[in-house]
């Protein structure tokens, strides 16, 4: 492949129009990214990254799965290769061959944006690359990177016993950029696995009193929201195959947790009980906090026995799930409006055959009072490419309020992900600018322009509610 410059001003844009809304609209502002998994002590002790391998093949199950894709040994993607050079000439090795999938484009904005280099990364480039890449990398850490793309708020996911202590610290540092933590309770539902006693135990140890009934343990998922409440928290999370919307009563689920701590064998309908009424309890809990919940939906992971024994969780073995989703989110949604505890949502699916799905359920409970309360999230995991995007955009717009959309996120391990936000607006720009040309919207830019900016940037700041003060 011929080493061209192949990000230009206006990568993406096909029209006037798309090219207007971008550079005079979109382009320039600011980021908030509601929803990743960076480490929060990484950034709190702001050390340089310094090599460009650990920047973007550490944790990045994306160019694992690719790399593997291309037969590459896994001693060179998770393993123990010689030196993070090998690696990294490994994954240039594999560019070239990624052409037409989205890791194509996000690796060559991303070179361009933080490096400013144009070239085509491949076997020809890679060592110069290399060089540069860790040249710009040796003196710029992670706040100054986040700094760069103009991030003023990032959401990282926690779990609920997390002491919060590198938010903390965070917060007491004149960063650009705001850290937030965001509640993820998943391991209070997984009831059956087999740390659940142990994860109970440590709950207990973290709140300071012992768990021993439902009643113990609401109390202490309370005490640990209201804590993360105080550190700036405004979303909770949880990552399923599926939404627990089964019905049940406090008791049953009591004597369930109390069976599985005295190690005796649920049922899986028990899980569903258990799991139906914690959720239950938590949606309440968000609800009067103000926060805003999140539901990432469908995958099925850890399929590959061989690589999850030998590398763990987060292998890059996970994909699209086909779990039904409709009646237990309705079952849920419509349980938690009828007495008015229903907090904004957003959901996302990982399958897209269930986009008009997820985007007509969300339409069943806004309200008035809240503008665009109920989200279909942007295209997450193997969707936020730009088909998928394209396909939600278009979805959302014609199943609701494209307008009131709070637009794209990252749920990266990277701090160099951030292009992904450059990705959706030029998409977006491009998708409004197409509508222009064929006539299917007015050619009012202003209007337009206004348009793109609020789901850039501006609905996403006015529904979270961050508590943040003006970036100079």
């Amino acid at each position: 492949m011929k080493s061209t410059k192949f990000i230009t001003d206006n990568f993406i844009l096909q029209s006037d129009i798309a090219e207007k809304l971008y550079h005079e609209y979109a382009k320039d502002l600011p980021i908030i990214d509601y929803h990743n998994h960076l480490s929060p002590q990484k950034i709190a002790e702001n050390q340089p990254v310094k090599n460009i391998t650990d920047a973007w093949l550490e944790g990045d199950h994306y160019k694992w799965r690719a790399m593997r894709a291309n037969g590459i040994e896994e001693i060179f993607i998770t393993g123990s290769a010689t030196s993070k050079k090998e690696k990294f000439l490994k994954w240039a090795e594999t560019v070239p061959y990624t052409l037409r999938n989205p890791l194509f484009h996000w690796t060559h904005l991303e070179l361009k944006r933080y490096f400013s280099i144009d070239d085509v990364l491949q076997p020809s480039t890679a060592e110069d690359i290399y060089v540069k890449a860790n040249e710009t990398l040796e003196s710029k850490t992670p706040a100054q990177l986040l700094e760069d793309m103009k991030v003023e708020v990032i959401c990282t996911t926690d779990d609920p016993i997390d002491d919060l202590k590198y938010h903390k610290e965070i917060a007491e540092k004149d960063f650009y950029t705001k850290v937030f933590p965001t509640f993820r309770p998943d391991a209070l539902l997984f009831i059956k696995k087999e740390n659940f006693i142990t994860y109970i135990n440590k709950l207990s140890t973290c709140v300071g009193f012992p768990i021993t009934s439902l009643e113990d343990l609401i109390k202490a998922i309370e005490k640990r929201v209201e804590y993360f409440d105080e550190a700036g928290c405004r979303l909770s999370d949880y990552g399923m195959e599926e939404i627990y919307a089964t019905d049940f009563t406090e008791a049953e689920a009591d004597d369930i947790f109390k069976k599985r701590l005295s190690g005796s064998d649920i049922s899986n309908n028990d899980v569903k009980v258990y799991a139906s009424c914690v959720l239950d309890k938590l949606c309440k809990m968000y609800h009067k906090k103000r926060w805003t919940q999140q539901f990432h939906v469908g995958a099925i992971r850890n399929n590959n026995d061989r690589l999850l024994n030998q590398i763990g969780l987060d292998a890059g073995v996970d994909s699209i799930g086909d779990f039904p989703a409709a009646k237990a989110m309705s079952r849920l949604f419509n349980r938690l409006d009828s007495t008015n505890q229903l907090a904004k949502t957003i959901s996302y699916n990982l399958n897209p055959s269930q986009n008009e799905v997820f985007a007509t359920m969300m339409g069943n409970y806004n309200e008035g009072g809240v503008p665009g309360k109920m989200q279909w999230g942007s295209g997450w995991w193997f969707l936020d490419q730009k088909d998928g995007m394209e396909k939600q955009i278009n979805c959302l717009s014609n199943m609701g309020l494209l307008s009131r959309f709070v637009g794209m996120l990252t749920d990266s391990r990277s701090f160099l992900s951030f292009t992904r936000h450059e990705y959706f607006r030029r998409i977006l720009c491009n998708i409004i600018g197409e509508d222009v040309k064929q006539g299917l919207v007015p050619n009012d830019i202003e209007f337009l322009g206004k348009m793109v900016q609020d789901i850039c940037y501006y609905n996403a700041k006015n529904y979270f509610g961050f508590d943040i003060t003006e970036n100079k």
